[in-house]
C-alpha cells in the first residue's frame, strides 16, 4: 500500500530520531518516494545527511531555505505528499499542530497539507499522560489525524512505561492496514439516516424518542474512513461529524427526513436507515402554546409516511439496510421487517439489553441478510459495530455481483 506513494516524513527532536532513519530506509525499500523534513532539534540527534542518503532526496529544515525560486518549498512539499508521517512526534510538535502554530518548516508544511497524516508519538511516560498532551491528541484525532500508539518499555530517560516510539515495521504495518481498510468502500456512494425526529404539538412541545444518533454517526464516520462518499441525513442530535467526505443534512420531522432520503436515494450504492423515525405525529398542530386545563387532554395522531417501506418499493441497484430496535422477540420481528420492506439486510438489536440501548456508547446487534444468513456482533463500541456491519454489507454485495 506504500509502493509508489509520495511519503513526507516529519522528524521532530527526540532520542527516537534514530528509529526514523530505519523507517526511511524501510519505506524506500518498499518502493515509496520519501522526502524528509527535520526540526532543528532533530538535526541535533542525527545528521540530515543520513536521511538524505537513505531517502535519496534533499532534507528540508529551514522554512526560508528556498532552493527553487519557482516554488515555495513548504507548499510544494505539502501538495506533493500522498501520506505524511510524523515520527517521532514529540509533545511539542503535537501541541503546535493542535493549536495551529506554524513557526518552522515542519509545522508550516503540516498546516498546509491535505494528505492523510499519521502521528507516531514518542516521549516520557509522564509527558504522554499529561492532560495537555492528551487534549492536544484528542483535538488532532477529531480533525482526522491518525495516531500510531507508542509502545511500552524502557525509555531513554530511565523510566519504564508507555511512550517509546513504535518500531518502524509496526508503523508501516499500521499505515498499510489503515490504507487497505480505507480503500474497500472507495468510490461507493452511501446514504445514511440517523437520530430521532421531532413531531410538533405546539410552539413549545413535541413528540420524539430516545435516539441520540450515535449508531448512525458511527456508521457514517466508518464508511467515510473506508473511502465512501457519504450523505448523512440526521434528526436533531448533539453528535458532530469530522470527516470531510460526509455531507450532513439536518432535518427535524419525519416528513423532512422522508423528503431528504428520497431526494438523495437515486445513484446510491448503499442506503442504511438507522434513524428512529416517528411512526405517528399530531394530526393538528397548534399555533400557540396550549394552556393547562382541567381534565384530560387528548391528542389525535396520524401515521407518518414509512420511509424504509417506500425506499424498498422503488429500489433498483441500491443495497438497502434497515434497523429493527425491538424489546420483544427481536429476531422474529426483525426478519418479518426484512421481508415486508424488501430489504437486502437488517440490523436487529434488543434495546432492552444492557449495553445495547439508545444513548450508550456500545451496542450489540444481529445482522441478517435477505438469504437469512445471521451474523452476531457481540457488545462493542458503536464504531466497532459499525465497522463490522459495513464489512458484512461489502461481503454480501460482492457475493451478489458474482
Amino acid at each position: 500500500m506504500v509502493n509508489n506513494k509520495n511519503i513526507l516524513l516529519g522528524v521532530s527532536g527526540g532520542i527516537a530520531v534514530y528509529k526514523a532513519c530505519a523507517l526511511t530506509s524501510k519505506l524506500t525499500q518498499k518502493g515509496a518516494n520519501v522526502k524528509v523534513i527535520m526540526t532543528e532539534s532533530a538535526a541535533s540527534f542525527v545528521s540530515p545527511l543520513t536521511f538524505q542518503a537513505l531517502s535519496r532526496n534533499p532534507v528540508h529544515i529551514d522554512t526560508f531555505d528556498e532552493k527553487n525560486p519557482e516554488k515555495i518549498a513548504h507548499i510544494d512539499l505539502a501538495d506533493w505528499a500522498d501520506i505524511v508521517i510524523i515520527a517521532p512526534a514529540t509533545a511539542n510538535i503535537i501541541g503546535k499542530l493542535s493549536n495551529g502554530i506554524a513557526d518552522d518548516m515542519l509545522s508550516t508544511t503540516l498546516l498546509a497539507t491535505q494528505a492523510e497524516v499519521y502521528v507516531a508519538p514518542a516521549m516520557n511516560v509522564h509527558m504522554y499522560a499529561h492532560p495537555a498532551v492528551i487534549q492536544n491528541m484528542k483535538q488532532l484525532e477529531q480533525w482526522g489525524y491518525h495516531f500510531i500508539e507508542p509502545g511500552a518499555g524502557y525509555l531513554a530517560c530511565g523510566y519504564v512505561g508507555k511512550g517509546r516510539l513504535e518500531e518502524p515495521e509496526s508503523i508501516i504495518k499500521a499505515i498499510e492496514s489503515h490504507q487497505q481498510r480505507e480503500a474497500f468502500l472507495a468510490g461507493k456512494k452511501v446514504l445514511i439516516s440517523a437520530g430521532p425526529t421531532r413531531e410538533q404539538i405546539d410552539p413549545i412541545r413535541f413528540f420524539t424518542n430516545r435516539s441520540t444518533g450515535k449508531m448512525g454517526f458511527a456508521l457514517a464516520e466508518a464508511a467515510a474512513d473506508y473511502g465512501a462518499d457519504v450523505i448523512l441525513v440526521s434528526g436533531p442530535v448533539a453528535e458532530t461529524t469530522t470527516n470531510p467526505k460526509i455531507n450532513r443534512i439536518d432535518v427535524t420531522t419525519a416528513s423532512e427526513m422522508y423528503e431528504a432520503m428520497h431526494r438523495h436515494f437515486e445513484g446510491q450504492d448503499i442506503v442504511i436507515k438507522s434513524a428512529a423515525v416517528a411512526d405517528y405525529r399530531p394530526k393538528h398542530v397548534f399555533d400557540e402554546k396550549m394552556k393547562k386545563q382541567d381534565g384530560e387532554w387528548h391528542i389525535e395522531m396520524e401515521r407518518t409516511r414509512d420511509i424504509l417501506q417506500s425506499l424498498g418499493d422503488i429500489k433498483k441497484e441500491q443495497y438497502l439496510v434497515g434497523f429493527a430496535a425491538e424489546t420483544t422477540n427481536p429476531l422474529e420481528y426483525g426478519k418479518k421487517k426484512l421481508l415486508k420492506k424488501n430489504l437486502d439486510a437488517i440490523i436487529i438489536n434488543d434495546v432492552s439489553s444492557e449495553g445495547a440501548g439508545f444513548g450508550g456508547d456500545t451496542n450489540m446487534v444481529t445482522y441478517v441478510n435477505k438469504s437469512m444468513k445471521q451474523e452476531e456482533v457481540s457488545i462493542a463500541s458503536k464504531r466497532e459495530v459499525a465497522e463490522k456491519i459495513l464489512t458484512f454489507i461489502d461481503r454480501d454485495m460482492k457475493d451478489e455481483a458474482q
